[in-house]
């Protein structure tokens, strides 16, 4: 019974498809990951920029962009662009990928930081990788990270998990992906109702959305 069992367990894991497997800690991702942490103490973002995927930035700039505009009130509106160090979304949307990068990570990080503190910030900074993951076909890699910072007097311990996904273009290279940590949602084509329930009316659509109100405009533009 026994040699059953273990040929069944086996049989099981061969055709179970493999979704992650631990990599080792000279993963070339590491290095990024701990390059991008010391970049991000010194908060020198025309140098982290280059270690991140310009999709992602990009990504991150139309969302930005769709949630100002949607600003129910123009004063709200120029208070997101101000925080963003720009005047109006024109500027925004002229904005570089790698400009964008940069004015939104100094409206995220506290600017009021002394130079002092910062110094202190670098040169106390320990990275500890906790775990390497590799995803699918290995062309993504997960990293754990844990920081040790010394601010003021006391220290500040955090907990970071780092995505990276490797060059279409040079395979040597690794980018940081905040974006793949994202919900994903698909569309399953094949999907059979459960037994009793009706199947979906392929015909079906959704009920259209009432019109707005006539002469309705953002408050405050007037």
């Amino acid at each position: 019974m026994r040699p059953f069992l273990a040929l069944l367990a086996l049989s099981i894991a061969i055709h179970l498809p493999v979704r992650a497997e631990n990599l080792p800690a000279n993963h070339p991702a590491v290095d990024v990951a701990q390059k991008y942490m010391h970049l991000v103490a010194e908060q020198n973002w025309a140098e982290a920029v280059k270690l991140v995927r310009p999709a992602s930035i990009e990504r991150k700039k139309r969302e930005t962009i769709a949630i100002i505009k949607a600003a129910p009130t123009m004063t709200q509106e120029s208070a997101m662009l101000a925080r963003l160090g720009v005047k109006s979304l024109k500027e925004l949307e002229d904005l570089s990928v790698e400009q964008f990068y940069i004015h939104d990570r100094v409206s995220f990080y506290d600017n009021s930081i002394t130079p002092e503190v910062l110094k202190e910030k670098r040169e106390s900074l320990k990275i500890t990788i906790l775990g390497v993951v590799g995803e699918g076909d290995g062309k993504t890699v997960h990293v754990v990270v844990r920081t040790s910072q010394v601010v003021m007097k006391q220290r500040l311990s955090e907990l970071f998990f780092l995505s990276f996904v490797q060059d279409e273009k040079d395979t040597t290279k690794w980018l940081m992906t905040p974006d793949v940590q994202r919900p994903i949602t698909e569309s399953i084509d094949d999907a059979k109702p459960a037994d009793g329930a009706a199947a979906p009316d392929a015909a079906a659509k959704p009920a259209a959305a009432p019109p707005a109100p006539a002469g309705a405009a953002k408050e405050g533009s007037k």
